[in-house]
């Protein structure tokens, strides 16, 4: 049996994460535990989370070093 959690969470924070549960067929306490187990696990067995993965992936194909020299340009040194 699941323990009860109580939290305080901003409004706002709140009605994303429910249209996000919705949307992903889950209910916001399921991403919470998944969340919460995830954060807590040993890091050498835990996959990154899938929101991780997909920024890594957004910067596949690109050049490190291109991408260092655009940032010093656009934040200066």
């Amino acid at each position: 049996m699941a323990n009860k959690l109580t939290i305080n969470v901003d409004p706002r924070v709140v009605a994303a994460a429910k249209k996000y549960a919705a949307a992903s067929g889950r209910s916001v306490s399921q991403l919470v535990e998944s969340y919460l187990a995830a954060l807590t696990a040993p890091s050498s067995t835990t996959a990154p989370p899938p929101q991780l993965a997909r920024w890594r992936g957004s910067m596949s194909g690109i050049d490190v070093d291109d991408h260092k020299e655009w940032l010093v340009h656009k934040y200066g040194a």
